[in-house]
């Protein structure tokens, strides 16, 4: 419980902090780019999020994906704590997102300002014209992470994909990576507010 606690603690003072410093990085004009404070932001803020759990993580593999050329990752989702956890493990990236965490306070908004596209999965024009959006950063050089399966799920085992993301690689003429997280179950299951330390593995194909 104290650690649930302290790592709600650390969420909100990590979103306003790290949130505020993008927002006004694009107040006054700093530009998005490999390194920019808006990427870096973004991996500090998953950082500090997994310290205050007590969640280490794992990479295996990823060595070999070609410097400067961007990828359409793709992994699977079966909790809150895959966020902060791909921001660690991968190659600095940007985010498809659910609609719905646009209207987060201050998370949606600094979200936005660093790069992240929400898709309103229920609209299918608006999802496939925010797709082609993603499309033109990815060829501009931005690598994306897309959860295939649309939500989370409660156990490992994948379940059927949506074509979204697959459409985008395509279209964006990029490889698809595929990503394999495991052990966030055990730190923050689906459906319980709680956070539990652990040793999170990310399985880079």
């Amino acid at each position: 419980m104290i650690r649930t606690a302290f790592a709600t603690l650390a969420l909100l003072v990590g979103t306003f902090v790290f949130g505020s410093l993008v927002l006004l990085a694009q107040l006054i004009g700093i530009p998005r780019r490999p390194g920019s404070v808006y990427e870096r932001a973004q991996i500090n803020w998953g950082r500090w999020l997994l310290r205050a759990s007590g969640v280490k993580v794992v990479r295996h593999g990823g060595d070999s994906l070609p410097a400067h050329q961007p990828h359409v990752f793709v992994a699977n989702h079966v909790s809150l704590a895959d966020i902060p956890v791909t921001l660690d493990a991968l190659p600095p990236y940007g985010f498809v997102a659910k609609r719905e965490l646009e209207s987060v306070p201050l998370f949606g908004a600094a979200a936005r300002a660093a790069g992240v596209i929400f898709i309103d999965r229920e609209n299918l024009k608006a999802a496939f014209s925010a797709y082609e959006d993603a499309a033109s950063k990815i060829r501009a050089g931005q690598s994306v992470l897309v959860y295939p399966e649309g939500t989370r799920g409660d156990r490992y085992g994948l379940r059927p994909f949506k074509k979204g993301p697959f459409v985008l690689a395509i279209g964006a003429g990029v490889p698809v990576v595929p990503v394999v997280i495991h052990g966030t179950i055990a730190v923050s299951p689906r459906g319980e507010f709680s956070v539990t330390p652990g040793t999170v593995n990310v399985h880079i194909l």
